[in-house]
């Protein structure tokens, strides 16, 4: 399988002793890794260096086997990113929001907003005023400038947070079927142990700025009723069974 994402003892720590400490893991074509773990637990701060929005102190990033310092602009070309909440301008349409940002993109025009704009399920609201959207229409926008360069990997920072059931379970959809129709790798980030465990293929628990376990969907679900008691389990078994 072809490695997408490389990351390899990476550490980065601020002032106030938070952070993360020698992260490894690898990502390879079509999958759908979820990054498991408490709110600050570091998830954001790993998709913040791997996207290039914050240094790493120390460690390795490798975009498709080649290192992501080193040639940052060809590496990031590659990547689509939704970190936190997603730039949208209120007061312009669905349509504008994305004609807007595809001026940065020489290969995007107007046929390649409206497939986009269907790939999310916009488009019977793509006049309507991004301002006046629900949560869920707005991740699903953001989704779509993720969406706008084409990449080959996808970073979202916590997509199902603060969404109801109807727009987790339509984030979940769209992430699995571009995984498996287009071939496209997700990095995905949640401190939902069931959202992680219906997206993903593979799981990585992150806990207190420590990745704790990484595993493949079915090896974490063979000996658990389900993720949150793999989750439970491991961060357990690592910090000697302390209550969380």
């Amino acid at each position: 399988m072809e490695c997408v994402l490389e990351v390899k003892g990476l550490t980065k720590l601020y002032k106030n002793g938070r952070g993360v400490k020698n992260i490894s893991f690898q990502v390879e074509k079509g999958d759908v890794l979820g990054l498991l773990g408490p709110n600050g637990s570091g998830k954001t701060t790993i998709m913040k260096v791997i996207s290039g929005l914050c240094r790493k102190d120390s460690g390795e990033i490798k975009i498709f086997e080649k290192d992501a310092e080193e040639n940052f602009e060809e590496c990031m070309r590659k990547i689509g990113c939704l970190i936190e909440a997603p730039s949208i301008y209120g007061y312009l349409s669905a349509y504008k929001n994305l004609s807007m940002m595809s001026r940065f993109y020489d290969s995007v025009g107007k046929t390649e907003i409206e497939k986009l704009l269907e790939t999310v399920r916009l488009s019977q609201y793509k006049n309507d005023k991004a301002g006046r959207f629900s949560l869920g229409m707005k991740q699903r926008l953001g989704l779509a400038m993720a969406l706008l360069s084409e990449p080959e990997l996808i970073i979202l920072d916590e997509p199902a947070n603060g969404l109801d059931i109807e727009g987790m379970i339509e984030i979940r959809e769209i992430i699995t079927k571009l995984a498996a129709e287009r071939g496209i790798t997700f990095l995905v980030s949640s401190h939902l142990a069931n959202e992680i465990e219906k997206t993903c293929n593979k799981v990585a628990v992150i806990y207190e700025g420590e990745l704790v376990s990484f595993a493949t969907m079915q090896e974490a679900l063979e000996l658990n009723p389900a993720l949150e008691d793999y989750f439970l389990s491991t961060v357990k078994e690592k910090r000697g069974n302390i209550i969380i």
